[in-house]
């Protein structure tokens, strides 16, 4: 194929962000994840207006979305008049490169509300400011008309939108993901109100009420609670495992953590000991900590577009020094949480050193596990120590628990070897409810699921960036997963609530003819197909062993369906644990007479 000046292209950037829009926004999705495209964009219109706010202009954004088309409308300044074009259609234009307009903004690239025009079917700004507006409508990120004049609306800016389908087919704005997302802004920006689709959203005790919501009373002290202008942060711990962190900056939550929660673990560390004259480690303080921590700061620098992680390295000494001297004061003026703080640490010891006896006595199994995992067919690159050049493939690596070795050979020979690992499970794995975590040092298996992962120190070390739960969609797979969904939640809840864990969705049917083949994830889709497809026949696939390999290529290759693993709160998931899979057999048998009579009658 020759190769010459003609193959050189030149795009504009609207071009340029609708080819390549997941360098963007990321993920593109139809709106089932939270980290969907969609919701990005929703995010970006709404930082904005939320910038107006953390400027002290204007406290009350309106959010309304109908039929998946989203309007934004704040009280803020407005954009000034004469640059509302250009300002949602032309890269690198805006306000938030200048640092005494917006001090602490997340948008510092002037892309975001660019991209939500470019991926959008239709958009329209409209800018008050001053009695006088100016409108513009945008289809496709290109300009259809503009115009101006006077208005007794108040200062502010008024965006909707709608993405464009041809962009993400079939999405739907998820109300329970709004709602989240709008509720995170509350939380991180108390005095603000949100209106969402007529219900209010205001949080009074900012990242404390976050905690609130999490917990319930699952908290084993008073919730210790911090907040400056630069700094807000709250944590107690529970009586589970793990660690569990929310983190922002400058609002946004930065999933995979980075330099501000770094440092704000140290400082907690520090703190702590100080306090106590202690030596303690960093696993016997942290295990069962449940904690959210917020900063804000000029100019951030983050990993990636989609800004999930903080790498600016220069604010570390300033949070380490203020979180450890807040939690001195705390603990000197409550005695309540330093009781409650130092028993969850010395019960911390007690367990580890008694998971310690147990790791010696099987140190000889666990010997051989390092040096081989029965059952795991292992991927090249991992999220732990991936050299340079393939980081972009350790982002995507991801682990899939299989149900037998029947459905682990269809997908070991359908996966990409270097970003997909199997491993396969010997039956129904143990039911964890109840037990210490000592047990899994007893069962092989679950341990060496956990060393696999490479997460008995903690998710710090997991060495993929998805954990998939692989069953067939019959009984015995639903009961699968819902065994290891208790094993991660009882040990390592932090792979679920960090948004790790997901169930693969696979199809139950293909329909197909001659010329066509469809293959459909419910009995709807399959009617509809059926009555499309002309001549067709059904196949119905019972369990992920019966799909061909060849075929089976398709459902994890870029178009898998993944469903995240989420909860909205520790208590009540810990609660719905103990009924339905602890030892309460004569409630839960109740529950199940009672519920197939409701069925039945």
């Amino acid at each position: 194929m020759a190769y010459d000046e003609s193959n050189i292209k030149s795009l504009s950037s609207l071009e340029h962000i609708r080819l390549r829009p997941g360098m963007y926004i990321g993920r593109l999705g139809n709106g089932s994840h939270p980290d969907d495209g969609i919701y990005v964009l929703l995010k970006e219109i709404i930082d904005n207006a939320v910038d107006e706010f953390t400027m002290k202009h204007g406290n009350r954004i309106e959010v309304t979305i109908l039929d998946d088309s989203v309007s934004v409308r704040d009280y803020g300044r407005g954009i000034p008049l004469g640059k509302v074009v250009e300002c949602v259609s032309v890269i690198n234009t805006g306000a938030k490169y200048d640092s005494e307009a917006f001090q602490f903004s997340v948008g510092l690239n002037g892309v975001g509300t660019k991209a939500v025009n470019a991926l959008s079917s239709e958009f329209l700004v409209r800018s008050y400011r001053e009695g006088k507006f100016v409108e513009a409508v945008f289809k496709a990120g290109v300009l259809e008309k503009k115009k101006e004049g006077k208005t007794k609306e108040p200062d502010g800016t008024f965006v909707s939108f709608r993405p464009d389908p041809a962009l993400f087919p079939d999405f739907h704005y998820h109300d329970d993901i709004v709602q989240d997302r709008l509720w995170s802004y509350a939380y991180l920006n108390t005095g603000l109100t949100i209106e969402y689709n007529k219900t209010i959203i205001k949080s009074s005790h900012g990242l404390l009420d976050l905690l609130s919501k999490v917990l319930g009373d699952e908290g084993l002290y008073p919730t210790i609670h911090f907040k400056n202008e630069h700094l807000e942060f709250a944590f107690t711990h529970t009586s589970g495992y793990g660690e569990n962190y929310f983190s922002y900056v400058n609002g946004q939550n930065t999933s995979d953590g980075g330099t501000h929660l770094a440092a704000f673990k140290e400082g907690v560390l520090k703190g702590i000991n100080e306090f106590f004259r202690k030596s303690w480690q960093a696993p016997e303080i942290r295990d069962g900590i449940v904690a959210a921590v917020a900063i804000k700061m000029q100019n951030p620098v983050f990993e990636s577009q989609t800004k999930n992680k903080l790498g600016s390295t220069e604010v570390r000494t300033w949070i380490v020094n203020e979180v450890k001297e807040a939690v001195l004061e705390a603990l000197l003026k409550n005695k309540a949480i330093a009781q409650g703080l130092q028993d969850k640490v010395t019960t911390n010891e007690k367990v580890h050193k008694e998971e310690q006896e147990v790791r010696n006595n099987s140190k000889e199994r666990a010997k051989k596990t390092a040096l081989h995992i029965p059952k795991l067919k292992d991927c090249r690159y991992h999220i732990d120590n991936a050299p340079a050049a393939h980081r972009k493939e350790a982002e995507c690596s991801m682990i899939f628990l299989t149900e037998g070795d029947s459905a682990a050979g269809t997908i070991s020979k359908s996966r990409n070897p270097d970003t997909q690992a199997v491993f396969a499970l010997r039956g129904k794995p143990f039911n964890v409810q109840g037990y210490k975590r000592t047990e899994l040092y007893k069962h092989e298996e679950l341990y060496n699921i956990m060393v696999a992962l490479g997460i008995e120190n903690g998710i710090d070390d997991l060495r993929y960036s998805k954990v998939v739960i692989a069953t067939d969609a019959d009984t015995d797979g639903f009961h699968i997963r819902i065994l290891l969904m208790t094993f991660f939640l009882s040990y390592f809840e932090e792979v679920v609530t960090s948004g790790k864990l997901f169930i693969l969705e696979t199809p139950l049917f293909r329909v197909r003819n001659k010329s066509v083949t469809e293959y459909c994830y419910t009995e709807a889709e399959r009617d509809d197909a059926m009555k499309r497809i002309r001549g067709c026949e059904v196949t119905r696939f019972k369990g992920l062993g019966e799909i061909d390999a060849k075929e089976f290529k398709n459902f994890i290759g870029d178009d898998i369906k993944l469903l995240p693993v989420s909860i909205g709160s520790l208590k009540d998931i810990r609660d719905k644990m103990e009924f339905y899979m602890g030892d309460n057999t004569p409630q839960r048998k109740e529950f199940i007479m009672e519920n197939l009579l409701n069925v039945t009658g």
